[in-house]
């Protein structure tokens, strides 16, 4: 007979992976800010996340305890000493989403830290917010990230965001003869005697060298692999063996920790994404109470009977009871390869094969509009991106295959938030959606446009270039797929510019996606969200 905890594990896997039979249940879709019901034809593979791990019992036990037993550095308290100067890096709001519930895990820990420091006579303290080329965090946003208490004592003057375009706040570490890779971080980062690094890892593609080699450079560096080039040559973003994007962030992030001290508490979470009310959406459509059902069908017709911005605001008001589930510190490398151990056990569900259809829901949502819009580029940063991406080498879908993406498409944008996309929408993508050659010809005009770096230093905007790092973003995604059809768009216009069909059903869909691929195409269903990845044997 087999151990029993093989056969747990078996069952494990099993379960997360539904066969689509006659009497099925119609599948709850996300749509962005609404929901679809779906009945799905037969045979097709429904992957639903795993069930949310257990999360630590005293988070700042877990805390205590890592930063006191790190891996490869000695512990905290031993690297303090009175009249240092210190600086605490934290990762900005595009991780977890949405949201989670306060305390903030990122509040526990620099509680935790800033007590220590306060103990060993440790007061010149900076804290520094890693948006890199992401638009400046509102005060609101930084007060609720870290409480009250320390955002009273800290903000404004030692509370900050990361400004990437200020000439006299950045510092040149490294650079290639050539000067196609070049290693600059934030002033006070480089001149502080330690660097902590406070990390949220969401998905496997965070945290690690990226947190700093990423969070607190500016244009010139992050040129080095934010370009079609790096992400032509990465298999998945969330697989570090198998992504190019991780190498080169490796690369400069060596050369950091060469000039600097830098010590990382990285942080692990389940994928509770959904509390009270709304937990039903853990669920699959198989497990629902009668309870389950009557609220679904009340928050799809509340949520399509409010205007969009209405509806948008009500589901980005709801907090995730994100549980923390590891607490890992130290050095650079070691600490990270704890941090994607739990990551993935989370995670990763196995499939077996790739399919020649694949649907992916598009959620309200993506690290780069909390508390805004998910504009066309971000729809697309989503489905050819993020979504494609959530594997561990090989995609869900076959070369040349087909993805669905259920979203209205609507052709909206935050001119706060997003002002360069606008630009990049109506003027770049109606002449080419090359990427290379968008890069060549558009991304230093982007870049260096004055008005989108004021607006990035002294609003609350995305710094001018990034419209352009999310059109490369989906570029791996783009070259591997043979067509992308989006369901349920509400226009013509944004799928075409995007270079996609359009349905109005994801039923019509699937027929279109059928006589590009065969009748006999598979079709998979990636039930996102909770947060789900794939490993294809």
């Amino acid at each position: 007979m087999r151990p029993l905890k093989t056969l747990q594990k078996l069952y494990d896997e099993e379960s997360q992976v539904v066969i689509t039979e006659k009497g099925s249940p119609p599948r709850a879709l996300f749509s962005g800010e609404n929901f679809l019901l779906e009945n799905l034809p037969v045979g097709t593979r429904v992957i639903f996340p795993r069930p949310p791990l257990a999360g630590v019992p005293n988070v700042k036990a877990a805390i205590r305890w890592a930063i006191n037993h790190p891996e490869g550095m000695e512990p905290l308290h031993a690297l303090l000493r009175p009249g240092m100067r210190l600086t605490c890096v934290i990762d900005d709001i595009s991780v977890p989403l949405p949201p989670m519930a306060t305390p903030d895990v990122r509040q526990s820990i620099l509680e935790v830290v800033l007590e220590l420091c306060a103990d060993s006579g440790v007061d010149d303290i900076h804290l520094i917010i890693a948006n890199a080329l992401h638009r400046r965090m509102t005060e609101g946003e930084m007060r609720r990230m870290v409480g009250q208490k320390i955002y009273d004592a800290y903000y404004p003057e030692r509370y900050y965001n990361h400004d990437a375009e200020d000439p006299d706040g950045m510092v040149e570490l490294e650079r290639t003869p050539c000067g196609s890779h070049v290693v600059a971080v934030n002033r006070r980062v480089a001149e502080s005697d330690l660097v902590v690094y406070v990390n949220v890892n969401f998905v496997p593609m965070n945290g690690g060298h990226k947190s700093m080699g990423t969070g607190v450079a500016n244009y010139a560096s992050l040129r080095a692999h934010h370009n079609p080039k790096t992400i032509r040559e990465s298999k998945s973003y969330m697989e570090p063996g198998h992504s190019e994007l991780y190498r080169r962030n490796e690369r400069i992030g060596k050369a950091i920790d060469k000039h600097l001290k830098v010590f990382h508490i990285e942080t692990s979470l389940n994928n509770r994404m959904f509390g009270p009310g709304v937990d039903f959406l853990h669920k699959k459509e198989e497990d629902y109470t009668e309870g389950d059902r009557l609220k679904f069908h009340a928050m799809r017709y509340a949520l399509s009977k409010m205007p969009r911005a209405a509806a948008r605001k009500v589901l980005n008001s709801i907090p995730a009871p994100y549980d923390v589930t590891g607490v890992f510190a130290g050095a650079t490398e070691p600490t990270h390869a704890k941090t994607l151990e739990k990551s993935w056990q989370q995670y990763v569900v196995p499939v077996q094969g790739q399919s020649d259809i694949v649907i992916f829901p598009i959620p309200f949502i993506s690290p780069y509009s909390v508390n805004s819009i998910l504009n066309p580029l971000l729809v697309q940063v989503m489905g050819l991106g993020y979504f494609f991406n959530l594997n561990r080498g090989v995609p869900l879908v076959k070369k040349g295959g087909v993805l669905i993406l259920t979203h209205p498409a609507f052709d909206e944008f935050d001119p706060v938030q997003h002002p360069s996309y606008i630009e990049f929408f109506n003027r770049v993508l109606p002449e080419t959606r090359d990427a290379v050659q968008i890069e060549q010809k558009y991304e230093r005009e982007f870049a260096e446009n004055p008005s989108y770096v004021h607006l990035y230093r002294k609003g609350n905007a995305y710094h001018g270039v990034h419209p352009l790092y999310m059109w490369y973003w989906g570029e791996n995604g783009r070259q591997h797929v043979g067509k992308v059809i989006v369901a349920g768009a509400e226009n013509n216009h944004v799928p075409a510019l995007l270079g996609w069909d359009r349905t109005d059903t994801l039923t019509e869909a699937i027929e279109e996606a059928r006589g590009f691929m065969g009748r006999s195409a598979s079709i998979s269903l990636l039930r996102i969200a909770p947060t789900v990845m794939v490993d294809v044997k």
